[in-house]
């Protein structure tokens, strides 16, 4: 099952547990919604968030939406697969993936709980042995559609410090974006706690971008605006990638095999790169024009 390429500039996590907030997100300008069932949800009342998100996750018309279920090692987690595989949501995540073996028994489950075809399995990369494991996990299944980065937990097992410049998860976040690429994954940036601190935020965003992520999640609808406009194609991008394409399309026409722009020789990755950064903002707009 071939990744669908869509934004994900933004992944919100919505404590499952909520009704409010699962309410009030179908407002807010994220591009996707993580339902969550795990962190965010006290252990009295992960059953009824279980029922909270799977009836909320097929109310948010065009988004994204993921459901972040308990561990299978709990005793929640078979059980929230089975409720989310029939939930309508368009994926799975599961917490402190560390094998194949791990995304496999999930999408057994899945499988036989009803699940469609189409249904993701994302995993959250948040230990090193995770991390260490991260190329075989991309080629588990074909259902996987992404990673999403879970710092906290990683800082915590690294006994490494959150540091302005993230130093620490460098070479993890290499490791995981090299794995995402070269099987067709999405990829997501972990979180930023501190939510005083905007310009922080803005740096850690721009970093993500620099590094080859697609989005960053988020915990706080404030910080929605700032990832949109960090991971969005901006003006000048766009003005350059249709640059290219019609530059391509002319020397085809042409029957010329060499485009040149502005003296630069563009190759046929530079042209698919200006096809994804336009198409990417068609979807943008699509999305944006949906939830007005």
């Amino acid at each position: 099952m071939p990744t669908q390429s869509r934004p994900r500039r933004s992944m919100l996590y919505m404590p499952g547990s909520n009704t409010r907030a699962l309410e009030k997100a179908r407002g807010l300008a994220a591009d996707a919604l993580i339902l969550d069932l795990e962190d965010a949800v006290a252990p009295d009342t992960k059953v009824e968030a279980r029922a909270n998100v799977c009836a909320f996750a097929a109310t948010y018309g065009q988004r994204e939406v993921l459901i972040r279920v308990n561990g299978l090692g709990t005793p929640w987690g078979h059980d929230d697969i089975a409720a989310a595989a029939r939930s309508g949501a368009h994926g799975i995540l599961i917490p402190k993936v560390e094998s194949a073996d791990m995304v496999r028994q999930v999408e057994a489950i899945m499988a036989a709980s009803g699940a469609p075809a189409d249904m993701a399995i994302w995993c959250m990369i948040e230990t090193p042995l995770g991390v260490l494991h991260v190329e075989e996990i991309a080629r588990a299944t074909p259902r996987l559609g992404g990673f999403v980065m879970g710092t906290s937990d990683l800082a915590k097992d690294m006994r490494c410090l959150h540091t302005t410049l993230r130093l620490p998860f460098i070479a993890a976040f290499n490791l995981c974006v090299m794995a995402a690429r070269a099987y067709g994954l999405a990829i997501l940036d972990g979180v930023y706690l501190d939510l005083s601190d905007d310009e922080g935020f803005a740096a850690a965003c721009l970093q993500g971008r620099e590094l080859g992520f697609d989005g960053k999640t988020l915990i706080h609808p404030k910080t929605i605006a700032a990832a949109n406009a960090a991971f969005g194609p901006t003006e000048k991008e766009l003005d350059w990638a249709r640059t290219i394409i019609a530059a391509h399309a002319a020397a085809e026409a042409d029957g010329k095999g060499v485009v040149v722009v502005d003296g630069k020789l563009i190759e046929n990755l530079h042209v698919v790169t200006a096809r994804q950064t336009v198409a990417l903002a068609e979807q943008i707009a699509a999305l944006e024009a949906a939830a007005a």
